[in-house]
């Protein structure tokens, strides 16, 4: 059984690399390195340097340093620890962080997939009551396993707390979604998470919304839905309300709202539902989470849709979003699961009454 107190005795990534005495060289470059750097300063740890894979060694220079390649440092007789600045769950890959956790000291610090900021053990700490409630909404080991590893992972930084995972199949077997859903697909992308849905629903359905802020996106996911019945489309951001914002302008899924960007339409899902059934809802929506759940408050309140929504772009998700989902409704049973991925990203959690 876990016992929260027991994050208090475990050491942090930053105590683990001071602790080591040996020079810490970052995996990764780009904007994850980025943060894990800010988080070296905050902590007052010296980068000795950058590296990547083999296959993505390129004479450049990041960050005042010179890129090397992982087979360059292994081979310089350097001895050192790995701080991991990237996120994957490419199998490949991860088998090379694996390895390379084997020969070294490695960690990944827990920092934000939006906006800034890290996971700290203090603040953690802080919340203890949070985290005792959560653990105690939870309605199966298999979550209440998960929702204590990735705590640990994001004190600890190691990734032996990520070695169990679930897959699709298993996600959706937990939602128990039927033949005549009403289903609301916040952040549906290209229309691949309405196909993935009509896959565990023999394509059977009552009615799907499809949400979707970036306008190059929802012009593939409105050509791929075109054929299908009693779909309506929304080029929209979903949020806690009706209005504009500003989108980002990263690839594929890394979009989100920001402070500059193209102007996007936002929209609450209790406003484009107007009063309407849903049955279940996917939330995808690049950490405006909160938000959008906000603006699904009239709905889950009335109808107890059953919900899909990530945990992971902030580094508190895991605590604030299944609390506002048990006050929005407390009828909710709350399950956490997590595909397989390094760093802890991924992390779903799934209500339903």
């Amino acid at each position: 059984m876990f016992d929260p107190n027991e994050l208090k005795a475990l050491p942090t990534w930053a105590e683990r690399l001071k602790n080591s005495g040996l020079p810490v060289y970052i995996y990764g470059m780009g904007d994850g390195c980025e943060k894990v750097l800010k988080a070296f300063e905050t902590e007052g740890i010296e980068c000795s340097g950058i590296f990547v894979s083999d296959d993505f060694k390129r004479d450049k220079v990041f960050r005042s340093f010179r890129l090397l390649g992982m087979t360059e440092l292994e081979q310089s007789g350097t001895e050192f620890a790995v701080a991991c600045g990237f996120g994957t769950s490419l199998p490949e890959i991860m088998e090379r962080i694996d390895g390379l956790a084997e020969r070294h000291l490695l960690v990944y610090p827990d920092t934000a997939v939006i906006g800034e900021g890290y996971s700290r053990k203090d603040e953690l700490i802080e919340r203890i009551d949070d985290i005792k409630k959560v653990f105690g909404l939870l309605a199966d080991d298999t979550s209440r396993e998960t929702f204590a590893n990735v705590l640990k992972f994001k004190i600890s930084g190691d990734i032996r707390y990520l070695s169990n995972w679930s897959d699709t199949d298993e996600v959706y077997r937990l939602l128990e979604l039927s033949d005549h859903e009403i289903y609301a697909d916040l952040g549906a992308y290209t229309g691949d998470t309405v196909e993935c849905f009509l896959r565990y629903t023999g394509g059977k359905y009552r009615k799907i919304y499809a949400v979707e802020p970036s306008r190059k996106n929802f012009a593939k996911c409105a050509k791929k839905c075109m054929p299908l019945d009693n779909m309506v489309l929304v080029n929209a951001a979903a949020s806690d309300r009706d209005g504009t914002a500003f989108f980002s302008n990263g690839a594929g899924r890394q979009q989100s709202l920001s402070h500059t960007g193209t102007p996007v339409a936002l929209r609450s899902l209790d406003s484009i539902l107007a009063g309407g059934e849903c049955t279940f809802i996917k939330y995808d929506v690049e950490g405006a989470d909160a938000p959008a759940l906000i603006g699904s408050k009239g709905t889950i309140t009335k109808y107890c849709p059953k919900i899909r929504t990530g945990i992971y772009h902030r580094p508190y998700d895991i605590l604030d979003i299944p609390l506002l989902v048990h006050k929005m409704q407390p009828n909710y049973r709350l399950y956490m699961r997590r595909q397989r991925y390094y760093p802890a990203w991924d992390l779903e959690l799934i209500a339903k009454t």
